[in-house]
């Protein structure tokens, strides 16, 4: 995992799987990237390379969500494979974070 700050957001990029021996891991890049957004700069939680999130991983997202909401903050989720959207979509947190999924090229992700 990685914290990059770009002109228009921060970026936490993830890559592998999210579970619960590397759950702490994200949690303390979520951290590091909150310290640096502001509600002018929101986090971008780049998930292009994550290939499995579990509760860990999920439990993670929604501390750093209380937390970027109390400041103001945004959270976005960027180009979350099937089984993220799926893990969302069961436990009802779809509606909490805002996608942005890379255009469609016909083949399901």
């Amino acid at each position: 995992m990685s914290v990059e700050v770009l002109d228009e957001a921060v970026a936490v990029r993830v890559i592998g799987e999210i579970d619960l021996a590397t759950g702490p891991h994200l949690s303390r890049a979520l951290a590091e990237a909150l310290r640096r957004a502001t509600p002018a700069i929101p986090l971008v939680v780049d998930c292009s390379r994550l290939t499995f999130c579990d509760s860990a991983g999920l439990n993670a997202l929604l501390i750093a969500r209380q937390t970027a909401q109390k400041a103001g903050i945004d959270i976005r989720l960027d180009s979350p494979n099937h089984q993220m959207r799926r893990l969302l979509d069961i436990t009802g947190t779809l509606p909490l974070f805002p996608l942005h999924l890379p255009p469609s090229n016909g083949t399901p992700t």
